[in-house]
């Protein structure tokens, strides 16, 4: 079981990316929202659990859309603390792509502070990583939240 729910510590971030980096000319904002994610609490060995939304604005390359969900899962997948992994999204994507701007925004239930100590199933944890364009230039970054709050749509 710990094998499967630790194995971020074991993927090549080279590899599962591999060759799904494009050049383009696009550079309105790409974001892929509501990806579920499942983590261990790196304190005290419980779960947590939610969503990750994140977005980048391309300068001259993108990445496929199947990589955002794998780049969670590998940092996800790890002992881990919600701040550290937000941040860990966003600093991979900048890294990798260089673009104009990253955001990620990361939802979570903490099965340690509803299980034991404080005891409230209800209290969520909402952690954010801005770089770039999202960090300096507020309409950037209320469109990306406009976005994220926008209801799902049905195909």
């Amino acid at each position: 079981m710990y094998e499967e729910l630790i194995a971020g510590y074991r993927v090549d971030p080279d590899w599962l990316i591999n060759d799904a980096i494009f050049d383009v000319a696009y550079s309105e904002m790409a974001i892929v929202r509501d990806i579920d994610y499942y983590s261990l609490c790196e304190h005290h060995h419980l779960p947590f659990m939610g969503r990750v939304h994140v977005a980048y604005i391309p300068d001259g390359k993108l990445i496929g859309l199947s990589k955002s969900p794998r780049i969670v899962e590998m940092f996800a997948r790890r002992l881990q603390v919600q701040e550290r992994m937000t941040q860990q999204i966003a600093e991979f994507l900048d890294e990798r792509l260089r673009p104009k701007g990253v955001a990620v925004v990361v939802q979570g239930l903490h099965m340690c502070a509803a299980m034991r100590g404080v005891k409230k199933a209800n209290a969520r944890m909402t952690t954010s990583a801005m770089l770039g364009l999202f960090k300096t230039d507020h309409l950037v970054r209320a469109e990306f939240f406009e976005h994220i709050g926008r209801q799902h749509v049905s195909f």
